[in-house]
This record gives structure tokens, sequence and C-alpha cells, in this order.
């Protein structure tokens, strides 16, 4: 009982990692993030380096396995690749992005040896959110899955997204677990804490009461389809023409919109294979009706290159093509150790080309707006630093290699946290859910079922105006955060006169 109560903390860890999962969609237990926050963090208290790194590998072990178990559907049901790799891949990317709790919790651990309070809990959600910013924008060109801030979507946090992003929201949910843990362990007294803490969550309430940009212009009628073609038929020659058939029957049906969008590679064969017979006479009849349609394909490019892109009818007829790829389902990154591996195990992926930062942003209803493309909606930058002549934001997904899973559910809670740090309308087209029309206050407005042929229509109201965060951007949070803290330690050192502590002399405790 002793060894174990001297390992209670690891025991444990998992498990509150697991608990952080439900607090992301589809459970959208939101407030269930303290508490596995203030778990951890508490952990990590007067724990030597190495331990504390161990504690979070334990914790990211839990929160991954149980937060992206989904990439098993992909690798397997429709990679083709047999269960015991599957498993071994998915197990793999699990103990890699378990990687980033250890490295967060060694620093913070390095950290806690500051004797200053206010510094030491700022310094430590600094240090979470930084962590969080190099996995989701820098590593294998990112993963941003499961970060914190996208579980607040729904609560007073969520005020704070329109001035400071996703990572300003995950920096003062950090600061509100680590206070609780500090007044706690009476570190910091509750006549300065609590105020603290209710600051930032009745200024988030308050917050969510600004409207941050104005309508400019009149609302749009947009009809979103929503094909449910089966990823394990999407591809097949066979089954091509009745999915362009499918296609155009269900948008037939609305003519009376003024924009008709259609999931991303919805059009399962390459542009120059059916311009003739197929896009030239939508793009006739579209105009003849005055609808914009907005489709996804893939396309060609030049030499061997090739892209998944999204293709304007009506009015005017231009191209994106995806810029920010996903490693290892559009490109594969550590070359040629990664295509030696996935040829091993017989999973054919692809090798898009990216579109480049310097695409015209495509035009719908009579207005410019913004595109993504599955993966794209995970990133606030790279939407942050189009929209300015954007009045809407489009998402074009096929979250159908995730099954009935949390996945679609997942990645419709980042694409909200797009359209409220923004200040925009987000209109998410997909092949088999979540379709649906998301406000500028990150609210998701209407929503197709899941799994189902169907299309749905609503009114959108094209904005303009910057939010904050427009014009702050990730970069010059992460600026104004570091500046915090340097002032905060300036302060400290030379006016109440102290020296930090070594970390060599941090003192472990056991069980405590």
């Amino acid at each position: 009982m002793n060894r174990l109560l001297k390992y209670q903390w690891e025991l444990a860890a998992p498990f509150c990692g697991a608990l952080l999962t439900l607090a992301f969609a589809p459970y959208d237990y939101a407030y269930v993030a303290i508490s596995a926050l203030i778990f951890v963090y508490a952990a990590w208290q007067q724990r030597t380096p190495k331990r504390a790194a161990l504690i979070g590998y334990l914790f990211g072990l839990g929160l991954f396995g149980t937060g992206i178990w989904w990439t098993y559907i992909s690798i397997h049901d429709f990679g083709g690749a047999d269960p015991y790799s599957s498993i071994a891949l998915t197990a793999l990317l699990v103990a890699v992005w378990a990687l980033f709790p250890a490295l967060t919790g060694w620093l913070i651990a390095k950290w806690s040896v500051v004797p200053a309070n206010g510094l030491r809990i700022v310094g430590a959600a600094l240090a979470w959110v930084a962590v969080e910013y190099f996995r989701g924008y820098w590593l294998l060109n990112g993963f941003p899955w499961l970060q914190i801030a996208y579980s607040q979507i729904q609560t007073p946090l969520a005020g704070f997204a329109p001035l400071a992003g996703v990572y300003g929201v995950g920096f003062l949910l950090a600061l509100s677990a680590f206070t609780a843990v500090e007044m706690l362990r009476g570190r910091v007294a509750t006549r300065h804490g609590l105020p603290l803490l209710l600051v930032i969550w009745a200024g988030g309430a308050y917050l969510q009461t600004v409207q941050w940009t104005e309508a400019a212009g009149e609302p749009i009628k947009i009809t979103l389809v929503q094909g449910n073609i089966g990823q394990e038929h999407k591809w097949q020659s066979s089954q091509k023409l009745a999915t362009l058939k499918l296609y155009r029957e269900l948008t037939e049906q609305h003519w009376d919109s003024d924009v008709i969008i259609w999931p991303e590679t919805a059009i399962p064969a390459f542009l120059s294979q059916v311009k003739e017979f197929y896009i030239d006479p939508l793009q006739a009849v579209a105009r003849e009706h005055g609808v914009d349609l907005v489709v996804g394909l893939p396309s060609s490019g030049q030499g061997k290159d090739y892209y998944n892109s999204v293709m304007t009818l009506g009015e005017t007829q231009a191209l994106y093509h995806k810029n920010h790829l996903l490693p290892f389902g559009e490109y594969l990154p550590l070359q040629p150790l990664s295509g030696w591996v996935l040829d091993q195990l017989q999973i054919p992926l692809g090798d898009f080309a990216a579109g480049g930062d310097r695409q015209t942003l495509l035009s719908a209803g009579g207005h410019a707006f913004v595109t993504t493309i599955c993966y794209e909606d995970a990133f606030g930058e790279l939407v942050a630093r189009q929209v300015a002549e954007a009045g809407y934001i489009v998402n074009m997904t096929n979250d159908a290699w995730f099954g009935d899973s949390s996945q679609p559910h997942q990645h419709m809670q980042m694409a909200q946290m797009r359209a409220l740090e923004t200040g925009r309308y987000l209109v998410r087209a997909t092949n088999t859910g979540v379709t649906g029309f998301v406000g500028p206050d990150g609210v998701l407005r209407k929503q197709a079922p899941l799994f189902n042929t169907v299309t749905i229509t609503d009114q959108i109201v094209p904005m303009t105006g910057l939010t904050p965060y427009v014009v702050l951007g990730d970069k010059g949070l992460f600026a104004l955060l570091a500046v915090l803290l340097t002032v905060m330690y300036g302060w400290r050192r030379w006016f109440a006169g102290y020296t930090p502590k070594p970390a060599a002399d941090a003192v472990e405790s056991i069980g405590d």
C-alpha cells in the first residue's frame, strides 16, 4: 500500500488525462477541463522535473489515447492496414503526442521554484499554451487537436476568443486552474486569488455581449449539400457517375439559393477529367439561375503536382488549392523514412502539393470568403490573416475517414472557434457530417443529421471589421505574454529584492 501511495500521482495521471477528453465535443462537459488541469498542476508541484515529465507523459497517454483513438478507423478501415499494424501506428501517434504534456510538466517543475506567486502561476500558464502552440502549429505541420481552449467554446471564457484567440483562452483557463491549486495549497491568499478568478470569468461573460464586427450587406441564402458517400465507395470508378448525378440532383432542388456549397472532393475525379462533360454544363446552368456553386475536387498542376481544390462556378470561375496539408494524409513528412514504413505496411496515402500563401480569395453570393479545406480550419492564424477582405468563412471537409466517432464533433468545435475569433459566419459542408451554420458568436445554429444524404439551407450575414485577435494574431499574443512575464520578473527582482532558487534546491514531496 505504501508503494502505491508513493506513486499515486502516476497511477491517477492517465485517468485524469482521459477525464479531460470529456470536456471536448461530443461530450461537452466543459468544466471538467478545470478539474483535470487542477489535478495535473497539483501533481507537478514540488516534484523533480524528471518525475513531473513522467506524470505529464502518463497524463498525455490518457488524453490522446481516449481523444484521438479514431485514427485507428482511418488507418484500418480505409487505409487498408491489418489490425495489428493499425493498433501499432495509432499507439505510436498517441505515444508521440503524449510527449508534449511531458514537456509541459518538465518546464513547470523547473519553474515551480520561483517564490513569487503571481510570477510562478503566469509562467506556468504560459508554458502550457506555448507547448500547445509548438505542437499545434510547428511540429510536422501542426496537430492542434485537444488544445484546452476548444473545450471552452460554450463557457464564459469564449468571450476572450475575439481578443486573444484560442491560445489566449487556453492561457486564461490554465491560469484559473493553477490559481485554484495555489489557493488550496495556501500559497496564494483567497483575497487575492478569488478576485482574479472573478475578473477572468465575469469579464469573459461580459465580453460575450460585445459585437466586434458589423453587417457588410444583405443576408445571403446558402444551401449546404451533404452527399453521405461512403469512404469505401468514394473513389471507385464504378461509383463516379452515380456520385456526380447525386450532387447535381441535390443541387437542382435549390436554385432559389444564392450560394450552394458541396463538401471537400465531392467530385471524385480530377478537374481535367470532368470539365467538359460536367463542370462546364454545371457552370452554365448555375449562371442561368444566378446561383454561385462552390465545389470540392482534386486538380492537376504543373508537372506531377496535384492539389486538393475548391472551385467556384456561376458568375465567376476560380480555384483555391489547399495550402496547409495534413501530414501522413496528404503529404509524407520525414522522407524517405515515412514513405518506406508506409510501403512496408502497404498503406496508400496521397502526396498533394501545397497551394501557397498568396492565393486570391474566392467569391460567392457577391462577397469574398476565406476558404478552408478540412484540416485548415484548425489554424487560427491561417484564417485570421485572410479575413480582412472576407465577408464569411467556408469550410469544406470529408470526415468520413473517421466513421461514427468523436472526431467529426471535435472538428466542428474547432471550426466554431474560427468563427468566434474572427467575428464571421462560418458555413461548413461535409460529406457525412458535421455539416452546419455557425454564427459570429461561435454558436452552431443549424446542423444536418450525421450520415444522411441531405441538404440544409439558412441565411447568413456577410460581416466586416476586424476583431482584436485578427489584428494581434497568435505571435502577437505570445509576445504580449512574454512581455508580461518579463515585467513581473523585473518588478519582483528589482523592487521586491529576491533571487529565484536554483532548480536543484527543489524538494520533492512523495505522496502528498
